[in-house]
């Protein structure tokens, strides 16, 4: 799993840290990583739109 903030490889059994952003986890390499996403969480997930660039909905 990659943290999404600096993308490194992270194993989700020894990450320094976790969080949970619209019901699911992400896990981080370092605390200041896992403080910048929840700054700003939306700034480090990928949006997923359509060719019209509406937001696509998933059940993931």
């Amino acid at each position: 799993m990659k943290d999404p903030v600096c993308q490194m490889d992270v194993d989700e059994q020894s990450a320094a840290a976790h969080s949970t952003y619209q019901g699911k986890t992400y896990y981080f390499c370092a605390l200041g990583c896992q403080e910048a996403f929840e700054k700003d969480p939306g700034r480090y997930i990928p949006k997923e739109t359509d060719l019209l660039g509406r937001k696509i909905h998933s059940d993931k």
